[in-house]
């Protein structure tokens, strides 16, 4: 569980809600067709923007903002100089059968185990990873078109909102609800787009970039103990995917 992403959308959406609160009755903040027009209706907008699965793919991805487990890199370094000496002393098929902390690790030492040429083993592994890069970038753009499209289906609410006063001017009873609906539609546009969307898609972006990191650093590693590279040569060339002020010793 990621909980910056929980801490932060819940403590966000917690302050509005007090504001709510204490300036008057929650409930005069909700309005079931404001609702309609910039939840709903920003979601039709995103769907003709993309495909139905990409959309669908999307929301799984986004999945990955809270339930995301965060890989140590110093951790899994040390298991993979564990596992460069351990083929370095007893060969490749020495390590059948042995599981590993990471799945892409995993896949990758089964395709060393079975005696995979160094391009093969690449080419594979690489094909993965750009697929899960992939898949983090359809789901930021389509969180980001939704953080786009929000403010603007609060907009156009607010002029279907305008257009109902000034057609019930000659009752007064109408006016506040019709002015309600053409205020809370910007709000809950800027809320979608400002406190969900755009931070799921730049936090989505993020994990582009530890996954790509992490996975790009897995695959130098493989291919150093396919070779036979010396597991203190492999920790030095490692480190370099740490931060500066973690690589003290080679480490």
């Amino acid at each position: 569980m990621d909980l910056a992403t929980l801490v932060g959308l819940v403590g966000a959406l917690g302050i509005v809600l007090m504001a709510m609160l204490m300036g008057g009755s929650a409930s005069m903040y909700f309005d079931v067709p404001s609702a309609l027009i910039v939840f709903v209706g920003s979601t039709f907008v995103v769907l003709i923007k993309f495909r139905l699965s990409q959309f669908f793919g999307a929301i799984k991805v986004a999945v990955k903002a809270f339930r995301f487990d965060p890989v140590k890199p110093e951790a899994l370094i040390e298991e993979i100089v564990q596992i460069a000496d351990a083929a370095r002393k007893g060969g490749l098929l020495s390590l059948e059968g042995r599981s590993c902390s990471n799945e892409f690790l995993g896949k990758g030492v089964a395709l060393l185990v079975d005696g995979h040429d160094g391009d093969v083993v690449r080419g594979l592994l690489a094909k993965e990873l750009n697929q899960t890069i992939e898949r983090h970038e359809w789901g930021a753009k389509i969180f980001r078109a939704l953080g786009d499209v929000a403010p603007a289906m609060g907009m156009i609410g607010t002029l279907v909102g305008l257009v109902a006063m000034l057609g019930s001017m000659d009752d007064p009873k109408a006016i506040g609800p019709a002015m309600g609906l053409a205020l809370l539609t910007t709000l809950y546009g800027a809320v979608l787009a400002n406190m969900v969307a755009l931070p799921i898609a730049d936090k989505l972006t993020l994990r582009r970039v530890e996954e790509g990191r992490l996975k790009s650093m897995i695959i130098d590693a493989l291919l150093a103990i396919q070779v036979g590279q010396n597991p203190r040569v492999i920790r030095s060339m490692l480190a370099a995917y740490l931060p500066e002020t973690k690589r003290a010793g080679g480490r």
